[in-house]
């Protein structure tokens, strides 16, 4: 389909959760910014995920909706914004409903089974096959946006940047070299032990003058505080923060060691060398997307990528990591930090 870029003055994008896949999805906003000039950029996320993409100054406006709220009442709402084009960039049924009950002129989604119907322009159904942060550009694909831009994007706010300096500072973390970890991860079998996660910084710690801070949020509380016990004279545990102060602490970190996570993707949006430790998913998907991170795994396993929620096993993909080989991981994204005087 061949669209005008004039005539598009407002366009929806759909990304409803997951603060890592919010993130990956700004892949596509310079893009869409280059090549329709005159459109303002929305957002449509749970309300728990706004801040992943409300400081980001190519987006307009974000529009909030409960995790269960009707699609009908959604999409009400949605026909008074008056958009030319949607980009379900989710396309799972809720959100194709959402879409095709919008009413929108140019409903652009996935071709995933069961869901065509809500889409007039449709991207490949293909995943697996690149990054899931490069899955969003089948989209703009579909509408012939040129792809002059890879990059994903998180904005850290003034405030929580002072925020973070203000930590920094009376924690005495301002001259030395600081290491954040982040113990997070959206299922059990994604959160590295916590007897793995004392390993790696005692060993890192045999090598290298560095500290650590424990960056945690909702759920993180038990794990954070049994390795902020066992390392105390290296390690901070930092207090207890929402998302935007936890992004500044982020960027005011040297380097982040993350699980599968949310902040492991706003470290490497933050263009911070970021290792991610991964089990269950697959690395070649989902690993931090920026060209100073990398990640490690422990790939002869007969079940790793499992994708299960709970692991049947005994955990080996994370409990059997080897720790010369995160060191050797990490050396290759900042030895010069390490090694920093």
């Amino acid at each position: 389909m061949i669209i005008e870029p004039s005539l598009i003055k407002k366009i929806l994008c759909i990304k409803p959760r997951g603060i890592g896949d919010i993130v990956l999805s700004t892949i596509i906003l310079e893009n869409l910014a280059a090549h329709f000039t005159s459109a303002k950029i929305d957002y449509l996320t749970e309300h728990f995920a706004v801040d992943a993409v409300s400081n980001n100054p190519l987006v307009n406006k974000v529009i909030s909706m409960d995790k269960t709220e009707f699609p009908l009442k959604v999409a009400w709402r949605i026909r008074k914004e008056k958009y030319d084009m949607i980009i379900d960039l989710w396309s799972n049924p809720r959100s194709a409903q959402i879409t095709f009950l919008s009413g929108v002129k140019y409903r652009v989604g996935y071709s995933y089974r069961g869901r065509k119907y809500a889409y007039n322009i449709r991207g490949t159904s293909d995943k697996g096959i690149h990054h899931s942060a490069e899955h969003n550009l089948e989209l703009l694909k579909a509408i012939n946006v040129p792809i002059i831009s890879k990059q994903i994007h998180f904005y850290v706010r003034e405030q929580d940047k002072l925020f973070a300096d203000k930590y920094f500072e009376s924690h005495k973390l301002t001259n030395v070299i600081v290491i954040g970890i982040v113990p997070a991860g959206g299922w059990a079998s994604k959160r590295c032990d916590v007897v793995k996660w004392i390993e790696i910084c005692k060993s890192i710690l045999d090598k290298y003058v560095v500290y650590f801070l424990i960056l945690w949020g909702p759920g993180d509380e038990d794990d954070a505080n049994k390795i902020n016990t066992e390392l105390n004279n290296k390690i901070k545990l930092a207090p207890k923060t929402d998302l935007l102060q936890l992004t500044g602490l982020i960027s005011k970190c040297d380097m982040i060691i993350a699980n599968d996570s949310g902040p492991m993707h706003i470290s490497a949006a933050l263009n911070k060398p970021t290792l991610g430790i991964f089990g269950p998913t697959n690395p070649d998907a989902h690993r931090p997307y920026s060209s100073n991170s990398t990640f490690i795994n422990k790939n002869d396993l007969h079940c790793i990528i499992c994708n299960k929620l709970v692991c049947p096993y005994g955990h080996e993909c994370m409990l059997e990591l080897s720790v010369d080989e995160v060191i050797k991981k990490l050396e290759t994204i900042g030895k010069d930090i390490l090694l920093r005087e």
